[in-house]
């Protein structure tokens, strides 16, 4: 009884990576590190107006912050990828590049390219 269970077993763990590709969908523009920079200095900022003041200046820093960036031509790259699934998100990837209709698969928080 166990044989006839691991066979099964081992062909799925064996096969999982090549039927589980993601594929990319189109790239975007990428502007969490304004949005960042932006919420620690609109908090700096308006913490001179107390507590209140601190959240409203941090509210209006993610938003100026993720304008200044894609303004100044700064903006990172991040990708749309639809899983097996068919649900699509948003994944960042600095330093790889990739094109639309590339199939790829997600080590944690990266995107790596399938061998064809």
């Amino acid at each position: 009884m166990s044989r006839s269970i691991l066979l099964p077993f081992t062909l799925f763990l064996l096969l999982s990576p090549v039927c589980m590709a993601d594929q990319v969908v189109r790239e975007v523009p990428d502007t969490t590190a304004g949005k960042a920079v932006g919420v620690v200095t609109g908090l700096m900022v308006g913490a001179v107006g107390g507590p209140v003041g601190a959240l409203i200046g941090a509210g209006a820093g993610f938003f100026a912050g993720s304008s200044v960036q894609e303004a100044t031509g700064l903006t990172e790259t991040a990708y749309e990828v639809k899983d097996t699934q068919g649900e699509i998100s948003t994944v960042r990837s600095p330093n790889a590049r990739f094109e639309p209709g590339q199939q790829v698969t997600r080590k944690g928080p990266r995107l790596i390219p399938q061998d064809s």
